[in-house]
């Protein structure tokens, strides 16, 4: 009997979501008996993509992403499969306290704000952050009436519609488009906010969908807690109850599992390995499908599936011969800038009250946002000291990104002693500037990617996209997206 030739397949793109649908194909593989030729082609140096923990002098410093929604069960479920679950950790549940700016101060975001939507009328209306005016019209939302139009718009056009331009402004754009390093006039709404449409659709209020929508969380965090903690869909693994998750010893922990996982089963794992081609040669019963043409000039390696979880610009230049990219090419990636910062405790200075604060557009800040990461995160820091994250960059607003060191350090310091008084000068300071990485999903960008991925799988059967451009941009997002895109490329739809 003929031996049957191994499935090569091809992954392009080292970070989170790559790395998940590399561990799940294989998986999926040794569990089914199927003999896989797997191998990650990464264009830089490291692995992780914006994943990036630096540890040093008993710190625990991101340089990207910082923490991963709990509610969002990918990345937890991926924990469980590398035997991580003992590793996770939630924030500090003294630290509840977030901040926003207005005219120099930092003033208390109200409580019941749920995504900058007030749900307890009676605190919102104590707040300082918005004017007697914009608090009553935002209220009026109450008496928004369903919908039933399902047309895309921007984040900002749709919310102050509901709630007025002060809200826009002062609440939802500081904490809204922080996460996208957005303007909220730009983003789609179905791209990033969907559930806001679907509350819409549902109770016309976004005030009266948020109640419900947390009554019901409620409700289903109940069955799921016993002794404060909350437990997976998955595993009866317990984790510490928080809203947001991490790794104790940082993001980079679960980079580091992927990586040593795929190793041990054989996959190939390339550094530094930019592909220029992707082509497409007449299949037979011993040749593949594809070539794939690496930028050394001289390496060429063949596939029958590839995977590319790559940016949109990286992606759209590599299929652009085969199919219509332009939903890639209107996503525009921002750039943003981290400044952390490590003080000694006894000079700082601060009692860090909270997890940080939140700087709107008009203040005129450099930073955009600050996390107090010691106080939110207890295992960052060693004793006696204290980590400061800043954050730089939004869409409109990136030209601090490409001060120098020393101007950007300068100008943070500058915003930290204005906004906390906080004169103190850091031990040290890490800057990471992260170009292009920030996406900015326009108005019908989710039919435009749906189509672009319907005429790939007609155009180039065997040829599978995910990540960022296709589906969110939190870690959890991207684990699903990964996994997703290994069950496709199993059963080849």
């Amino acid at each position: 009997m003929t031996r049957r030739r191994a499935r090569k397949v091809a992954v392009l793109g080292g970070g989170l979501t790559g790395l998940s649908a590399a561990f799940y194909l294989m998986r999926e593989a040794r569990e089914r008996g199927e003999e896989i030729e797997l191998t990650v082609l990464e264009g830089s140096g490291r692995l992780g993509g914006r994943v990036n923990t630096l540890r040093r002098d008993g710190f625990v410093i991101e340089r990207g992403p910082d923490s991963f929604l709990a509610r969002k069960l990918p990345m937890i479920r991926l924990a469980e499969d590398l035997g991580l679950t003992g590793e996770l950790t939630g924030t500090n549940p003294a630290a509840k306290k977030t901040y926003i700016s207005r005219d120099g101060k930092l003033l208390p975001m109200p409580e019941g704000l749920v995504l900058g939507v007030p749900t307890d009328a009676e605190k919102f209306m104590r707040t300082e952050l918005v004017s007697e005016a914009g608090k009553l019209r935002a209220l009026e939302d109450r008496e928004y009436k369903p919908g039933t139009s399902d047309d895309d718009e921007t984040v900002g056009a749709f919310l102050e519609r509901h709630m007025g331009a002060e809200m826009v402004m002062r609440i939802f754009e500081p904490l809204l488009a922080g996460i996208y390093a957005g303007d909220l006039y730009g983003l789609s709404l179905q791209a990033t906010f969907p559930q806001f449409k679907e509350m819409e659709r549902e109770y016309g209020s976004l005030i009266e969908g948020t109640i419900a929508a947390r009554a019901g969380a409620s409700a289903a965090s109940a069955q799921a807690v016993g002794g404060g903690f909350a437990t997976s869909a998955s595993s009866a693994a317990k984790q510490p109850a928080s809203l947001f998750y991490t790794f104790r010893n940082g993001l980079s922990t679960v980079i580091e599992a992927l990586e040593q996982q795929l190793r041990n089963g054989g996959c190939e794992i390339r550094l530094g390995a930019q592909v220029s081609a992707l082509e497409k040669v007449a299949s037979g019963a011993e040749e593949a499908g594809y070539r794939l043409r690496l930028e050394d000039g001289g390496t060429v390696l063949e596939a029958d599936q590839v995977l590319l979880a790559l940016p949109a610009g990286v992606m759209a230049k590599l299929l652009s011969s085969h199919v219509d990219v332009s939903a890639l090419e209107r996503i525009h990636y921002g750039s943003v800038a981290n400044v952390v910062f490590g003080y000694d405790a006894t000079s700082f200075g601060h009692d860090l009250d909270g997890s940080g604060f939140l700087v709107p557009r008009d203040e005129g800040r450099t930073i955009t946002a600050s996390t107090w990461t010691s106080a939110k995160w207890l295992h960052t820091a060693p004793e006696g000291k204290r980590l400061v994250r800043c954050y730089v960059g939004r869409a409109g607003d990136e030209a601090g990104v490409e001060l120098s060191d020393e101007e950007l350090t300068a100008a943070v310091r500058r915003d930290l002693r204005d906004l906390m008084g906080v004169n103190a000068a850091p031990e040290f300071v890490e800057i990471t500037r992260l170009r292009n990485s920030m996406p900015q999903y326009p108005v019908g960008h989710t039919v435009a990617i749906s189509a672009f991925g319907a005429e790939l799988s007609r155009s180039l059967p065997g040829v599978f996209a995910a990540g960022v451009p296709f589906g969110g941009v939190g870690l959890p997002d991207c684990v699903a997206q990964g996994r997703s895109a290994a069950e496709r490329m199993r059963n080849n739809t």
